[in-house]
């Protein structure tokens, strides 16, 4: 077993994944202790996460499956997420705590958190097309491996730090204000950060 590479793939998905946990403490905030949004939120994890291994290896292996220039304009799909988030938040004004926090969980849905993945992960790509060109079969295969434990690891701790004392009450009372503005703010900086539109 490599443990160099082992160790060289952990850090890799540590280094590049670290936005993604606010996002995941997020999510299962806005899950608020519902199982079946907890479920979906790690499906759209793992969902999300395994188009960007799968953009990743194409790209090494030449397909070109993403051009560069297209990576940034990902962005516009948190940007839009959070943006329809924003309009049911608003829509919903002047009801009861209890009825927003439903309906919060319940918008938390597989396809919006693999979106937000995948439109978060341009810079994932950037770091493992090289790095997947240059390695062989069976070290792709450590690299995936290591990455898909990874998620799930991510996914635990996400969950862990959104259901902590000092933690859970704030999402509670305002993680379906902080869903919309994170994801909004995730994509303007992607959008922002990677030249769209010119900006």
């Amino acid at each position: 077993m490599d443990w160099a590479l082992i160790g060289k793939a952990v850090a890799m998905f540590a280094v590049t994944n670290i936005d993604d946990m606010v996002v995941l403490i997020v999510f299962f905030g806005s899950a608020a202790s519902s199982r079946s949004a907890i479920v979906r939120v790690c499906l759209g994890q793992y969902l999300g996460f395994a188009a960007i291994l799968a953009i990743s290896i194409l790209g090494a292996a030449g397909a070109g499956l993403l051009p560069e220039s297209a990576i940034p304009y990902l962005g516009l799909l948190p940007l839009l997420l959070g943006l329809r988030a924003a309009y049911t938040l608003w829509r919903s004004r002047g009801r009861e705590d209890d009825t927003v926090v439903k309906q919060s969980a319940a918008s938390v849905g597989v396809p919006q958190v693999a979106a937000v993945t995948l439109s978060n992960g341009g810079d994932n790509i950037g770091v493992y097309v090289p790095v997947f060109a240059l390695t062989s079969a069976a070290g792709l295969t450590v690299y995936t491996a290591v990455f898909l434990a990874g998620v799930a690891l991510w996914c635990l701790a996400g969950w862990f730090f959104a259901s902590r004392r000092a933690v859970a009450p704030i999402l509670a009372r305002w993680g379906h204000i902080i869903l919309p503005v994170v994801l909004i703010g995730i994509g303007l900086s992607i959008l922002i950060e990677g030249g769209a539109f010119g900006l």
